[in-house]
């Protein structure tokens, strides 16, 4: 019985229900907003993920990193020097440099020049730019050679000629400086094509020796119109603390006594009381 209303209630019920279309446009409102809550949240995921990756790579550029270590630029060592001199006068120069190279007297590349055979040759020559030398004399130079004022070297008393540049042979210019000690007859002449403070450098390394001696020129000697006369020789040895030994060889070209040569070479320097061999003519 009660089956029987409850049915028939329902049936009513439904009679008087208005039946519509599905509500497509709020089914269509809703998916909307729920794609757009998840875009969001992707979109807020990417970009803490670029951020981050962004920060990481401004602390590895960043312009107050430490820079990297480099090894220091190495600094060349100082050139090798020699001495050379004449009696306890000395003066160090590169041991690179051989003696003599010149022409004319005029040297055509770094050198000392100790006798230099081709200063006799009535001729001129260039001296190119960037070379250096020295001139060893057992008299002043002949080329207005002047004293501007007195030094102390290592306590000696000398003269010293300032440095001075003018334009040399072809137009290049030539500095020229130069220390006299006449007490001990040596006069250093320096040259340079590059600069007066290469001049200055040069003559700056002359030192007075007291164990050593440099073997002494005799070319300036006077004597025979063919050469220097040992007897002559003899006096400038003994001064310089050094012995002489004399070898005498058969030479008809000279005059008996004419030096002919010394060994070791003129300028080298020895232990004080070494003996030097002399060869004459005779």
């Amino acid at each position: 019985m009660i089956e029987t209303k409850l049915t028939e209630l329902l049936e009513d019920t439904a009679d008087h229900t208005p039946v519509g279309p599905p509500p497509l446009a709020a089914v269509r409102a809703g998916a909307a907003r729920r794609r757009r809550r998840r875009t969001a949240g992707i979109t807020g995921v990417t970009v803490v993920a670029v951020g981050a990756v962004i920060a990481g790579s401004s602390l590895l550029t960043s312009p107050t990193q430490t820079a990297p270590v480099t090894s220091p630029t190495p600094v060349p060592p100082p050139p090798a020097m020699r001495l050379v001199g004449f009696g306890h006068a000395a003066i160090a120069i590169p041991a690179a440099w051989p003696t003599n190279k010149s022409s004319c007297g005029t040297p055509y590349q770094d050198t000392v020049q100790i006798d230099d055979p081709s200063a006799v040759h009535l001729c001129k020559s260039d001296r190119p730019k960037g070379v250096e030398s020295v001139q060893l004399t057992g008299v002043p130079p002949s080329l207005g050679y002047h004293a501007d004022e007195t030094i102390l070297v290592d306590g000696v008393r000398a003269e010293r000629q300032r440095t001075s540049c003018m334009g040399g042979w072809q137009g290049t210019r030539v500095c020229i400086g130069a220390v006299g000690i006449p007490s001990l007859k040596v006069w250093f002449y320096a040259e340079s094509s590059t600069s007066a403070e290469d001049v200055d450098r040069i003559l700056d390394r002359i030192q007075i020796l007291r164990d050593r001696s440099g073997v002494p020129s005799y070319s300036s000697l006077g004597g025979a119109p063919t050469g220097p006369l040992a007897r002559s020789y003899t006096p400038l040895l003994t001064a310089a603390g050094l012995k002489v030994q004399y070898k005498r060889v058969m030479s008809p070209s000279y005059p008996d006594g004419t030096i002919l040569g010394v060994s070791p070479a003129v300028g080298t320097l020895l232990p004080v009381g070494s003996t030097v061999t002399v060869t004459v003519a005779g």
